[in-house]
């Protein structure tokens, strides 16, 4: 199953395994993003979302760089725009970062060339990083003057808080070894590497159970705000065994024991 996005400049493909690719596509600007592009991926986000076959999201940018982040273009734009117009704009980009950090779907970032900015915050809203060695991050919005203010948070979750103030602070350029270090990238790989290297990930989101994976992904997101005090421990266990009577556990017991594949694994 295939189908692209109406707004060219965000392409989707959903494959028969249930593997969606979300392409940013703006190659001449470097995938940098602007209104059509924030909308575009937005809305290709709540659709892959809503649709209960799509299993995996691969995001990825078209050409030579994943993503040079805004574009000045657009922000010289903004700077002589209403209030209401720049508070519409920054809500845009808030909102597209939030949705892909919050996708119920696991989500794969495919990272070469430049990551800057923006670039950086999609990275980092994604659940895993795979990079290739070619890959440089920066999170460059102070050197323009403005702060990145939409990933922040983003950027917290994965590279921890001290890290996150050296980088946002010095737009400092870093590789994919130190991307590494820092956790913001999980595997790197050789230039034109990136599908081969994602292979196996893919295939081990496609094994776990959808609604595991869905709900587990969330939990991970709850679990890690605020104190493990007596409430979050008895809502992780009352959710544990509500979970192992669903259908789908029963299923992935029964697989398990039979030695089979489960039913919901591609061909299984």
């Amino acid at each position: 199953m295939a189908s692209n996005s109406s707004n060219k400049v965000v392409l989707s493909e959903v494959d028969a395994r249930g593997v969606a690719t979300v392409t940013l596509n703006r190659p001449e600007v470097f995938n940098s993003y602007n209104a059509a592009l924030l909308t575009g991926l937005a809305e290709t986000l709540v659709a892959l979302e809503s649709d209960a076959a799509v299993r995996v999201v691969l995001l990825r940018g078209a050409g030579k760089h994943f993503s040079a982040g805004a574009d000045v273009n657009w922000f010289k734009e903004l700077a002589v725009a209403t209030d209401y117009e720049r508070l519409k704009a920054a809500r845009m980009s808030t909102g597209a970062m939030r949705k892909l950090a919050t996708l119920a779907k696991p989500t794969i970032a495919l990272v070469q060339n430049a990551c800057f900015g923006g670039g950086a915050g999609y990275a980092a809203a994604c659940d895993i990083v795979v990079a290739s060695q070619d890959a440089r991050f920066a999170v460059t919005e102070v050197r323009i003057g403005i702060t990145p203010a939409p990933i922040l948070r983003q950027l917290i979750d994965s590279i921890g808080l001290h890290n996150t103030r050296r980088y946002a602070l010095t737009a400092e350029t870093f590789d994919v070894a130190e991307a590494m270090r820092i956790g913001l990238v999980q595997l790197a790989c050789p230039v034109g590497g990136l599908d081969a290297a994602a292979a196996p990930i893919v295939d081990a989101l496609l094994r776990g159970g959808p609604n595991a994976i869905r709900d587990t992904k969330r939990l991970i997101g709850e679990a890690a705000q605020g104190p493990f005090d007596d409430a979050l421990a008895e809502k992780l266990a009352g959710i544990s065994a509500a979970g192992r009577g669903t259908d789908e556990a029963i299923e992935g017991v029964a697989a398990f024991l039979g030695k089979r594949t489960a039913s919901w694994y591609p061909g299984g």
